[in-house]
């Protein structure tokens, strides 16, 4: 008999540290176990107490031109959230806790690796109630100029991301990728993959005042049809792989883990954060359940062979 899936959390606290790649401001990270039905919660230790704290919900996203950021009632925002929702979801994880120190979750190297190999090294727990799953029962789609995104109902039990982007640029060019959502797939195939912008708007966001935290240690920077960092891509389809990535942070802001298909032709923050609004608008297309686990929670050979 196949076990339970119950709802996971870290094992122990857990801390890093890095700058805002907007803000450039430094801010500590403070990870930390919590209890069934938490979700996910951000508290922004540098404010006061009462207007910390901010849920990782779809309908709290304030702004998507440059990430994802999260305002709550009392006016206290969290900017870039979305490459540590995508490593927080990715493995897994249903609850915890998320101290920052500042109004910016550090980039770190642009991608969610650092963030990935910290949850992993840590450890992940099981607790004791069921997870609940979002099945999605009829097509949900959003469309905003040549950006669409929807989540379809799916035959298995699994939760699958396709997405394709074109640019004109050859050094990215039209790109197409599919995965199925696992801890395993997310860890090796996506959480490496670095965000990516162009020179132009670089030089533009540093004129503004903004953008003061980025660098090619930290981003994948294109001028025309070349790679401006030295080292070049980790990996041939690196920018289509970043899209899913983001894609993973975005939708985690629907709250519960997904059973469908995702599919985006030129996706992005916005859109996805469209997406998310109207699954958690028209509840009529999907249903929550609790399933059978297809495989065990990570073990430490799970976990050491991922890193």
């Amino acid at each position: 008999m196949k076990q339970q899936a119950y709802q996971q959390a870290l094992a122990n606290t857990a801390i890093c540290a890095g700058i805002g790649v907007h803000s450039g401001e430094r801010a500590r990270l403070t990870l930390k176990p919590a209890a069934v039905g938490t979700g996910i919660m951000f508290r922004r230790a540098d404010v006061a107490e009462s207007q910390s704290w901010i849920e990782a919900r779809g309908d709290l996203v304030h702004d998507v031109a440059l990430g994802t950021k999260l305002k709550n009632a009392h006016g206290t925002t969290l900017s870039t959230v979305e490459h540590l929702l995508a490593a927080v979801y990715g493995l897994g994880i249903d609850n915890m806790i998320i101290e920052v120190d500042g109004p910016e979750v550090p980039i770190m190297d642009g991608s969610s690796a650092l963030y990935t190999e910290l949850i992993l090294r840590t450890g992940v727990k099981q607790q004791a109630a069921a997870a609940q799953y979002l099945r999605i029962l009829e097509p949900i789609e959003v469309q905003d100029g040549p950006k669409s995104a929807r989540l379809l109902p799916t035959n298995d039990d699994a939760f699958h991301l396709e997405a394709e982007i074109d640019f004109a640029s050859e050094a990215i060019g039209r790109q197409k990728k599919s995965i199925c959502l696992t801890a395993t797939s997310f860890a090796r195939e996506l959480a490496f993959a670095r965000t990516f912008g162009f020179y132009r708007d670089i030089k533009k966001l540093h004129s503004m005042g903004l953008g003061q935290g980025a660098s090619l240690e930290n981003a994948i920077a294109v001028e025309d049809d070349k790679i401006l960092n030295p080292e070049g891509l980790r990996v041939e389809d690196e920018f289509i792989r970043h899209k899913i990535l983001d894609a993973v942070g975005d939708l985690a802001l629907i709250g519960h883990r997904i059973i469908g298909r995702y599919e985006s032709e030129q996706p992005g923050h916005s859109i996805n954060n469209l997406l998310v609004r109207e699954v958690l608008k028209q509840k009529e297309k999907w249903v929550l359940e609790t399933r059978k686990a297809k495989s065990a929670p990570l073990s430490a050979a799970h976990i050491a062979a991922c890193l």
